[in-house]
């Protein structure tokens, strides 16, 4: 196996604390990063992934003061990932609240090992039902974002994105995907429960590695990594259940290739399921 054959991630379920201001936020990514610097001194990686809004809390309290703590592309967030890429060489992966002339967008960033922006995702679909209020604050994203590192094709989506098949459909069959960025800002409310049947059904489906990621605290955790294939023999690799967890996690290409030559699910499509309907319904009296 050669080193174009795995990828190792960095995936850090990170606690966040109250930024309500631009101070708080930017001693928060710099707490951040410092964590993560004394990751990497006992192993390495290619990619860190950060959870949703990683930058700043999800609350209301922080959402009424974006006036103060969403940026620009080139703000805080990138300035303090870019400078760690660098020091490190590797792609960092990561969300804040990002605010143009056009609107404020929950985005996932990707720096390159050159401190460089390779590009960003703005979040498809905005949620609004339980803990999630982002319809009041945010405005949805228009298009996608891949990226490579070490011959893998990346690409971010953000939380409540998972729940529509089509875009990671999308992303695998007609991008050429292999490892969905799946960040999340998953609170324990009604909804909660049922996220890991659908990490786990995304990964299968597609035959992608998916990671799930989620931040840490009382009311989060349980973040997930899933596999193109599992089964009795191998589960997910699950973080812990509240508090803060790095996993250092290598994907090994073979997996995924061994799991669509043995099960060809993406072969069989077929190209359309929009077809004619043949219905026995007995019309109403």
């Amino acid at each position: 196996m050669t080193a174009q054959d795995t990828l190792t991630l960095l995936a850090c379920q990170i606690e966040i604390p109250s930024t309500t201001t631009a101070a708080a936020r930017d001693a928060h990514l710099a707490a951040t990063a410092d964590k993560i610097r004394h990751q990497f001194s006992t192993q390495t990686a290619d990619v860190v992934v950060l959870p949703e809004l990683s930058s700043i809390e999800y609350s209301r309290a922080a959402f009424d003061a974006l006036d103060q703590i969403a940026e620009p592309l080139d703000g805080a967030s990138f300035q303090t990932w870019a400078a760690l890429a660098i020091e490190f060489g590797v792609f960092v992966t990561y969300s804040f609240a990002r605010r143009d002339t056009n609107g404020t967008y929950i985005c996932a960033a990707v720096v390159t090992p050159e401190g460089a922006l390779a590009g960003h995702y703005d979040k498809l679909h905005l949620c609004h039902y339980g803990a999630s209020m982002e319809k009041d604050y945010f405005t949805a994203g228009d298009q996608l974002m891949r990226f490579k590192a070490k011959g893998f094709t990346l690409s971010p989506i953000i939380c409540y994105d998972i729940r529509f098949p089509e875009l990671s459909r999308t992303l695998v069959l007609k991008h050429g995907v292999e490892v969905i960025l799946h960040s999340g800002a998953y609170y324990r409310d009604p909804s909660f429960h049922m996220w890991h049947a659908f990490a786990m059904t995304r990964a299968i489906e597609n035959q992608c590695f998916f990671l799930s990621l989620n931040r840490a605290g009382e009311h989060f955790g349980n973040s997930l990594f899933c596999y193109p294939w599992m089964d009795e023999n191998l589960d997910p690799l699950s973080f812990d259940a509240h508090a803060e967890d790095f996993k250092f996690i290598t994907l090994e290409r073979q997996m995924m290739d061994t799991a669509r030559s043995d099960y060809t699910f993406l072969h069989d499509k077929r190209d359309t399921y929009d077809r004619t309907l043949v219905s026995t319904d007995q019309p109403s009296t």
